[in-house]
């Protein structure tokens, strides 16, 4: 109990110092929303504009130290300001429409990947020397080395223009209703395959090559050897003993990657014209949309130190080593 109380409060702080650069960094930066939304229109608007568009942005001379108390205040209550890419909707409601995106397919090919290339590196790893052992590393060092948005292009190019077994880009047929239903669901399915395919292809070769080394060091440990020589069963030997050790290293990598699942595969979205986060992160970056960026900046930092927070609770959960003083 007091270790989780301990990660707790570490991650209570790491939100703390997140928010409060989230805070500073657009307010150091040249410039305001208000003025970039005013030189879109190239003088149209009258410059009177401009004070009703910076009380709509927030933008006040307030001191410092009152614009913070009222930015937590937004924040606790959903208030992220207003995108200038898709001015008037607000920056809540671009990233709650993008977000679900991004988890079900980055999120899904992530865990596909770690749990195939995780397996992998298990069985060659227990079989080494064998043809398994010879083929699926080298074939993951291949794989590994591929940059994805290239692999995303090749399969995109054979598979979607050439081949016409996938769509080209989107989420989904805009000549469909969004809806549960099984037509749509189908849709989306066939639309996320070839980006799902991509990460899955590109990132579980690395898996598979880290969770191989680690089960190579861990067998050569003394306790393998006395589960050898007490009889146990190699099935057991091979997932209780070395996979359970051998997979702490892989299981911070995992924490990582989930996180960072909220950020999206930047590259592969833009390649599918996917709308998620990483999609919105581009054109809000084009646009020089401050406050979605702040927006999107926050939210994968939530996601990346709540990720590791959960990961440091099941580290602990395994490994009672990692508890430091704590009684066990």
């Amino acid at each position: 109990m007091q270790f989780a109380l301990r990660r707790f409060g570490f991650l209570l702080i790491s939100l703390w110092a997140a928010v409060t650069i989230n805070f500073f960094l657009p307010r150091m930066m040249p410039g305001n929303p208000a003025i970039l939304m005013l030189a879109r229109f190239r003088g149209q608007l009258s410059p009177r504009v401009l004070h009703a568009l910076e009380l709509q942005f927030g933008i006040t001379n307030a001191p410092l130290w009152q614009q913070y108390l009222v930015y937590l205040n937004n924040l606790a209550h959903g208030r992220w300001g207003i995108s200038l890419t898709y001015y008037p909707v607000p920056v809540a409601r671009v990233i709650a429409e993008s977000l679900p995106w991004t988890l079900g397919l980055v999120g899904t090919a992530t865990i596909i990947s770690v749990g195939i290339g995780i397996t992998l590196g298990i069985v060659t790893a227990w079989r080494r020397g064998s043809i398994w052992d010879n083929f699926l590393p080298t074939v993951a060092t291949f794989t590994a080395a591929i940059p994805y948005f290239w692999l995303a292009l090749i399969l995109l190019y054979g598979m979607g223009y050439v081949w016409h077994w996938f769509p080209l880009a989107h989420a989904y047929s805009t000549s469909l209703t969004p809806g549960f239903t099984l037509p749509f669901i189908t849709n989306v399915v066939t639309h996320a395959f070839l980006p799902a395919l991509t990460i899955v292809i590109s990132s579980t070769g690395g898996w598979l090559l880290g969770m191989r080394n680690n089960m190579i060091q861990t067998l050569g440990e003394d306790y393998m050897l006395f589960g050898e020589a007490r009889g146990l069963p190699p099935r057991r030997l091979m997932w209780q003993y070395a996979a359970r050790n051998a997979i702490l290293p892989s299981l911070t990598g995992f924490g990582m990657s989930i996180g960072m699942v909220v950020g999206g595969a930047l590259l592969t979205e833009i390649v599918f014209s996917y709308p998620g986060i990483g999609f919105q992160l581009l054109a809000a970056v084009q646009n020089e949309d401050y406050p979605l960026m702040q927006g999107l900046f926050l939210i994968i930092a939530f996601a990346v130190l709540l990720a590791n927070f959960i990961v440091e609770l099941l580290y602990g959960k395994l490994d009672p080593r990692t508890r430091g003083g704590e009684s066990q």
